[in-house]
């Protein structure tokens, strides 16, 4: 299957395309990732990225797309795939939906994974993070230290990133209803949107996902 993933920060895209990827058997192709290791190999792309980041500018379609391509033609996708952070505008769409004609093929579906912009600011803003290993994480509301400010795992302090403040996820979230979500109308119109609440267990997220394509294929 050839699958775009969307949804607001917070709707939990990456939890749930890695777990997809792994049931549909096909590659999560993250564009967060995808930057990052362009930039670390210091790829012609990754550096070209980086230019303009460290410039504090907004990195081009064009290099975002070059980027896109490059790991779309890589044997592993050729069987299918999951974007997760790609395409993030009409512009980027519209590129990628060029790209797979060229190579004959179309996108299956478009998951649309909804929730409510409060839920949102609840989840994120609620996010503490451990100084000594960023991948201790808690929620003041979901899953809190058994002491407050403390980590259980290691004891380190808990803090919270300057991206999740309210303030920060308000902005994210402005930009997502401006850039992103016109990729949803532009594809409705071409019958590929599902959508699904992302309220609930995250297993129970992940059925609702699979059952949705299983009929959506029928």
């Amino acid at each position: 299957m050839r699958i775009v993933l969307v949804g607001p920060p917070g709707a939990g895209k990456g939890t749930q395309a890695t777990r997809l990827a792994e049931k549909l058997r096909i590659p999560h192709i993250s564009m967060g990732d995808l930057f990052r290791a362009n930039i670390s190999q210091q790829t012609e792309l990754g550096q070209l990225a980086k230019s303009y980041m460290d410039a504090g500018n907004l990195v081009p379609d064009e290099v975002t797309i070059a980027m896109a391509k490059d790991r779309l033609e890589q044997p592993d996708a050729k069987g299918g795939f999951l974007l997760d952070g790609f395409p993030r505008n009409v512009s980027q769409a519209q590129a990628l939906d060029d790209l797979l004609q060229t190579e004959g093929i179309k996108l299956d579906a478009v998951l649309d994974l909804e929730v409510p912009e409060e839920e949102v600011i609840k989840r994120i803003a609620g996010r503490r993070i451990c100084r000594k290993d960023s991948s201790h994480v808690f929620h003041v509301s979901y899953s809190p230290p058994k002491t407050e400010g403390v980590c259980d795992i290691c004891g380190g302090e808990l803090y919270q990133r300057d991206d999740d403040s309210e303030e920060t996820v308000r902005k994210r979230l402005e930009v997502y209803h401006t850039q992103t979500e016109p990729i949803i109308d532009y594809y409705q119109a071409q019958g590929l949107v599902v959508t699904i609440s992302s309220q609930g267990p995250v297993d129970e997220i992940t059925q609702r996902v699979l059952e949705a394509l299983k009929r959506d294929d029928a």
